[in-house]
């Protein structure tokens, strides 16, 4: 539906500059356009990198599996189908450590490992997802976010005069989100399993 959207929002801007005589303008809007997500894509390649790096580090020196010993209790009481030492389980915890500290991008790839492993997991029908995938999903989705990265390297690049201001309204926006994520996940859980 939203491609049709955005192609219909296109043609109105072709068929309209073209009806006015400036189509010219629509040739320069895609090619500035291209031009400053190119731009931008290649300054925020050094922010993501660094902090990938931070992530790597962290897991070479074994504070990945110290953040897992912490949040464990956390960790249980969200997934208790999940075994404590399952591959699953430091996954989750990667890809919930780099959604935190604003990296969709690094999330992405421990989130579909996460999934691999927790269908591993799936004692049930392979094509439904379990109690834990629903639960990652969640929290995949609505994440608490400590420190926007990413929204703080943009704001940097179009030259922010305090880029760091929005790490406030970021924590409580995603700290509802989250709150609201697991809350409905524990009750859309408890009515599906009351139902069947």
């Amino acid at each position: 539906m939203v491609n049709y959207i955005w192609l219909g929002m296109m043609v109105v801007g072709v068929l309209v500059a073209g009806f006015n005589g400036h189509i010219e303008v629509v040739t320069k809007a895609a090619l500035d356009g291209a031009r400053v997500a190119v731009q931008t894509a290649m300054d925020l390649i050094a922010i993501i990198t660094f902090w990938l790096g931070i992530m790597k580090l962290a897991e070479a020196a074994g504070l990945v599996r110290a953040l897992a010993r912490m949040v464990r209790p956390i960790t249980s009481f969200l997934f208790p189908s999940v075994p404590r030492d399952h591959p699953a389980m430091g996954a989750i915890v990667m890809n919930l450590s780099a959604n935190i500290l604003g990296l969709g991008n690094a999330a992405t790839p421990m989130g579909l490992i996460a999934m691999q492993e927790l269908q591993k997991l799936n004692r049930g029908d392979p094509k439904e997802a379990t109690d834990a995938m629903c639960t990652f999903l969640a929290l995949n989705t609505g994440c608490i976010t400590l420190i926007p990265t990413t929204i703080i390297g943009i704001r940097l690049i179009y030259g922010s005069a305090d880029p760091t201001e929005i790490v406030g309204t970021t924590i409580f926006a995603t700290a509802c989100g989250m709150t609201v994520a697991v809350i409905m996940d524990r009750m859309l859980r408890y009515i599906y399993s009351r139902r069947w």
